[in-house]
């Protein structure tokens, strides 16, 4: 069953939890089918100060528009798009992230905009027509499925859009097959020619597991070469760090890996290069290993690194994995 397998996985690589990734500001406008992002031809980013943690994550810009007007328009944070129907919950994105906005150091209201997408189609009417939630959220998508009419029920499942997954004796349990598309939105006014301050806060959604693909005897295994291989790519695993990471082993002991994304290009949707970037990620342990891609990386303290740069496009988003000291069981 889906909350069994879960439970039972966390001491395999099994992920813990939902990917987690934010993204940067984005202009956006509300279209047929859910969010589109779109360019921006006024607004700058000035700058980009974005801190990265497992406790939290914050990010502080300034945006200035360069056109003759103010402009008020729609602006995104597009979340991670969550893949149903893997051994894993799916987040809450609603309770959990704890997300605040500040604009000129005034907290701002935020709305959280999601979308449900199957075989390349938008089924978010469908879904939401029947009182089905487009975030499954264990207990609450259980109660809504259950509680729908036969008919509606075995249409989803003949259309592969739900699945049964047994029973935890109280109810049936089932299993999303959607994609579910997220991002926070607010109206914004940028007043020409002026600078405005915005800040994003929020508690990461850290996935992770316990072991992982990276112990020696599973990454120099040949059936699994692809996959390491695909993790060494996204998290710029280099000699160094799988040395370290071996030298850190004991006998009988297990580490934790937690994985932490953020979502950077969609700073690319304004007008003109990021003119001044700084990002500072931090480890939270001393003797944990970090390993994430960039260029110019500096070690300011014991657990935080810092990137800085100027005139700054984004061409890929952030990932970061942290690998905490072994547990001795």
């Amino acid at each position: 069953m889906r909350r069994t397998t879960v439970t039972a996985a966390l001491a395999t690589t099994l992920a813990l939890a939902a990917p987690a990734a934010r993204a940067n500001d984005s202009e956006a406008a509300i279209a047929v089918g859910g969010l589109t992002l779109v360019k921006s031809a006024d607004v700058v980013m000035e700058s980009e100060d974005l801190f990265v943690s497992e406790a939290r994550v914050t990010v502080d810009y300034v945006f200035r528009n360069t056109g003759a007007a103010d402009l008020e328009t729609l602006v995104a944070f597009p979340l991670p798009d969550v893949e149903n129907g893997i051994e894993v919950p799916a987040p809450d994105y609603e309770t959990q992230l704890d997300f605040r906005t500040t604009v000129d150091g005034v907290p701002t209201p935020l709305k959280l905009v999601q979308s449900a997408h199957f075989k390349g189609a938008d089924v978010s009417a469908r879904l939401t027509g029947l009182g089905v939630p487009l975030m499954p959220v264990a207990q609450r998508f259980d109660r809504a499925v259950n509680a729908l009419a036969a008919d509606a029920r075995k249409a989803l499942v003949a259309d592969g859009l739900i699945e049964e997954e047994g029973s935890d004796g109280k109810q049936t349990l089932w299993a999303a097959r959607w994609t579910t598309r997220t991002s926070v939105t607010r109206t914004q006014v940028f007043p020409a020619g002026r600078p405005v301050e915005v800040s994003h806060s929020y508690k990461p959604l850290a996935g992770g597991s316990v072991g992982g693909m990276l112990e020696p005897h599973l990454r120099n295994d040949p059936e699994f070469r692809e996959e390491v291989a695909s993790r060494a790519r996204k998290w710029c695993l280099d000699d160094a760090f799988l040395r370290a990471y071996d030298a850190s082993n004991r006998k009988n002991t297990v580490r934790t890996e937690t994985w932490i994304s953020y979502v950077l290009t969609s700073g690319a949707n304004w007008k003109g290069p990021i003119g001044s970037f700084r990002m500072v990620i931090d480890k939270g342990d001393p003797k944990s290993l970090v390993s994430f891609c960039g260029d110019g990386v500096k070690k300011i303290s014991p657990t935080r690194f810092e990137i800085t740069a100027r005139n700054f496009t984004p061409t890929r988003d952030v990932d970061v994995l942290i690998v905490k000291p072994p547990i001795v069981p």
